[in-house]
């Protein structure tokens, strides 16, 4: 029950274990007004757990570390205020379930860093010099959303793409790197041509824009319909439109 000052005592079940197995564990933890999940999650793991394994650094939203899944659904603690549940209600803390356990609540997130190494960087062409970028004010604007990105991997996490099917990891980069790759081929001054990248080598064809990705982004970036649906439309383009197919049989260098 709450008590004069709002201090209560929450029920909190959390995922203990590594990458052999494990299970739910429950506990009794203190909390007081204004905090977030992760607050509960240092107390209790100065309280009663110490070595309970968490994953965190900024607590501010801004550096993506402490994703989990809390109550089912994939957040970031530090977001997560306390105040969101029913005292009464048992708060249940996870790993994200698309990537392997290391322990408790720390999941192994390699894939993403091994995805994003794959993409090429930004390729300006090669004779403009330094003080030559020149770029169009609109064009700041529409890739200027995708990199509020703060590489949590909650999207990563929910694309049923990757999370429900493991084999599809290798071929398949996921929403958060084709945000990467729509960003970078909508950029005027990238000479690469990403379309037959995204879908050849990034497996851009398995997204079927669920917008669960875009659902859970805690930027609120439109991830489906900014980046995912365009790069999807010009890949068809590129692919299936007869008159784009005919002038690159005229125009082809």
């Amino acid at each position: 029950m709450a008590g004069a000052t709002g201090t209560y005592n929450a029920n909190l079940r959390v995922w203990r274990g590594d990458d052999t197995g494990g299970g739910l564990q429950d506990y009794t933890v203190e909390v007081n007004d204004g905090e977030v999940v992760l607050d509960i999650i240092h107390r209790l793991q100065a309280t009663q757990t110490p070595d309970l394994a968490v994953r965190w650094n900024c607590k501010a939203g801004k550096c993506g570390s402490c994703s989990a899944e809390i109550n089912g659904r994939p957040r970031l603690m530090c977001m997560t205020r306390m105040s969101t549940f029913d005292p009464s209600e048992t708060v249940t803390v996870t790993p994200l379930r698309t990537f392997p356990v290391m322990r408790d609540l720390v999941t192994d997130v390699s894939f993403n860093y091994e995805k994003a190494r794959q993409i090429p960087s930004f390729t300006p062409p090669k004779d403009l010099q330094p003080g030559e970028y020149r770029m169009q004010q609109q064009d700041v604007e529409r890739s200027q959303e995708f990199r509020k990105c703060i590489e949590c991997f909650l999207c990563q996490n929910v694309c049923h793409v990757v999370r429900d099917h493991e084999e599809n990891k290798e071929a398949f980069a996921g929403p958060r790197f084709h945000m990467r790759i729509a960003e970078l081929d909508m950029h005027p001054l990238d000479v690469l041509d990403r379309k037959d990248m995204a879908q050849d080598e990034f497996g851009l064809g398995y997204c079927n824009i669920t917008k669960c990705c875009t659902e859970v982004c805690p930027e609120n970036i439109k991830i489906t319909d900014n980046a995912l649906i365009p790069m999807k439309e010009r890949v068809a383009d590129r692919k299936y439109d007869p008159i784009v197919w005919l002038g690159n049989k005229l125009f082809r260098r």
